[in-house]
């Protein structure tokens, strides 16, 4: 495997992601797909191998292991880590999209202020629903996945003892799982960070929606507050422009009026005759 080629794809998935995507991608990595190379591979390796049946009957320990483990739980693994990693090389061939489409158009001669994307990696119109339908259907396939192996394997677990009645077995059989103890503490810790992971692409895209709307509130909010205050400047009187007002033709000036008192005589003195 070419670590360097998914490091780089890591690296891509952790840039475009939230804080919810970031923390889904480490516990994809950490404790599903490190657990699973690692470890679970190995515990499952000689499941055919050492599946004992107490018959010597030829044909009747593959039939038994062929029902009673119709798919292993490595390939179902494997199958669901492949399909829960699609749909985030999805948002970063998108974001790829976008950055290509804006470097044809500045090489088209264009002018570099107008941008078809200002930052190709903003989650804005169709990136959005990209990444929004992401979330949902890597929820959807580890949901799906979980009802698959509760149905082959009731409650996640593995007996110690199955019996076996299928032909070409003679009569009913004992056949001897290796290593179940150790079996179902993988499988119920995979089971686990399974769920773990739902909770996380359950909770990113909801607050991926709530932060929508609430973009959308106060865009709505803004463009009422700008009408409001667009029509009280209309209906205000007078109105004034470069220092000067403007006032209707039957407009007349206040006169101030100056009230006569006691002190105040009612008519001003002669000027006395010179000598």
């Amino acid at each position: 495997m070419n670590w360097g080629v998914f490091e780089g794809l890591l690296s891509g998935v952790n840039k475009y992601s939230t804080a919810f995507g970031r923390i889904w991608l480490s516990v994809v990595f950490i404790f599903r797909l490190l657990v699973y190379v690692v470890a679970a591979e190995r515990v499952w390796s000689d499941d055919h191998k050492d599946f004992d049946c107490n018959t010597r009957q030829p044909g009747c320990t593959n039939v038994c292991f062929d029902h009673f483990f119709p798919v292993s739980h490595i390939r179902l693994w494997a199958l669901q880590l492949i399909l829960v990693t699609c749909p985030s090389l999805l948002v970063i061939m998108h974001v790829a999209y976008r950055e290509a489409k804006e470097q044809r158009l500045r090489a088209a001669g264009r002018d570099n202020r107008c941008h078809t994307y200002s930052n190709p990696g903003k989650k804005r119109g169709g990136l959005w629903w990209t990444y929004l339908l992401s979330l949902v259907f890597k929820a959807g396939v580890d949901m799906v996945f979980l009802y698959i192996f509760y149905h082959l394997y009731r409650n996640y677990t593995l007996p110690r003892v199955v019996r076996c009645e299928l032909p070409p077995c003679p009569n009913t059989v004992d056949c001897f799982i290796s290593r179940p103890t150790e079996k179902n503490i993988f499988t119920i810790f995979m089971v686990v960070t399974t769920c773990v992971c739902v909770v996380l692409s359950l909770v990113e895209a909801t607050y991926l929606v709530g932060k929508r709307c609430r973009e959308c509130l106060l865009a709505t909010d803004g463009a009422s507050c700008q009408h409001g205050q667009d029509c009280a400047l209309s209906r205000a009187e007078p109105t004034g422009t470069g220092g000067q007002v403007f006032h209707g033709a039957d407009y007349k000036p206040a006169v101030a009026s100056i009230p006569c008192t006691a002190s105040s005589p009612s008519t001003l003195p002669k000027e006395e005759a010179l000598p």
